[in-house]
């Protein structure tokens, strides 16, 4: 059992599992766990770890449209090395910083091989879920997509300073909390935007038509691979990014793109049902935690 079969098990006993985040009095927390085999890969400094692993959460919050509040994390290492434990709080410490939110500490534990468990704590009154998009919304993602795949071909190729930077992003939580008056759905990109639109459709009862020639592929990504069309399958099916792909009405979208801090591109439209690129199927590919095929 994959980890979107095991959340359809848990849905059927959990009434709000199945968003970015849960939302409890207006408090928005979400939990990630990550494994140094799955998701740091050789290279990763552990700086960048902390930076990413906290940066994931904080994502969860943006997604929501929420002010990020603070976040916690739990440390798991076969053994405690100063240098690399400080690293690792002060990235912690500095993506908190850059959406205006406080590192708070967590917990130390012995393991088996490098891993992380981080929450996030927002704050909102009105959250952006995943189940209000109308056909005739445009369809729309914050910033570029393929960022991280880029940087996982650098790790290969042991670039590893550029590495790191890309695998250092920015959490949209300004972007989140710009676009909450104005969209009708909302989620983060971290399985990879064709996942992430079949599970908005799944949530909203919709489609999705997109415009291949207008995604945002980052220019990292194009440096990287070898063609436009490898370049395109990546930014759409790697995931990792942690970009807001969002719904709202043709009305609101330039206001919302004023508001936002990131570019805000359209990429397409909501329509009835299937979700297709430039006229054809886009399978729902991406990250899953668990898979085994």
């Amino acid at each position: 059992m994959d980890e979107r079969a095991a959340l359809r098990v848990l849905g059927d006993r959990l009434d709000r599992a199945g968003d970015d985040a849960a939302v409890v009095d207006g408090t928005v927390v979400t939990t990630d766990m990550l494994h140094e085999t799955t998701d740091f890969p050789d290279g990763t400094t552990r700086y960048t770890a902390g930076w990413r692993a906290v940066g994931a959460s904080l994502s969860d919050v943006a997604a929501m449209g929420a002010r990020a509040t603070a976040a916690v994390a739990v440390y798991g290492a076969p053994t405690f090395d100063p240098e690399e434990l400080g690293a690792f709080v002060d990235g912690t410490c500095e993506v908190c910083e850059a959406v205006g939110a406080e590192y708070v500490g967590g917990d130390l534990d012995g393991h088996e091989e490098f891993t992380v468990a981080t929450t996030a704590l927002g704050e909102t009154d009105a959250p952006v879920w995943r189940s209000g998009a109308e056909p005739g919304d445009a369809l729309c993602v914050t910033g570029t997509l393929g960022r991280s795949a880029a940087a996982l071909e650098l790790f290969r190729a042991k670039e590893l300073e550029r590495a790191n930077d890309l695998f250092r992003f920015t959490p949209r939580v300004a972007d989140g909390v710009a676009l909450a008056p104005h969209a009708t759905a909302m989620m983060d990109s971290s399985d990879g935007l064709a996942r992430s639109l079949h599970q908005l459709a799944e949530a909203s009862g919709c489609g999705f038509d997109v415009d291949a020639s207008a995604l945002p592929v980052d220019p990292a990504l194009l440096d990287v691979t070898e063609d436009a069309g490898e370049a395109l399958e990546s930014a759409t099916t790697f995931g990792e990014d942690f970009e807001l792909v969002c719904t709202l009405p043709e009305s609101r979208l330039a206001t919302a793109r004023e508001a936002c801090p990131t570019a805000l591109v359209r990429v397409g439209t909501v329509t009835d049902e299937g979700v297709r690129l430039d006229g054809e199927p886009l399978p729902d590919e991406g990250w899953t935690h668990g898979r085994t095929e």
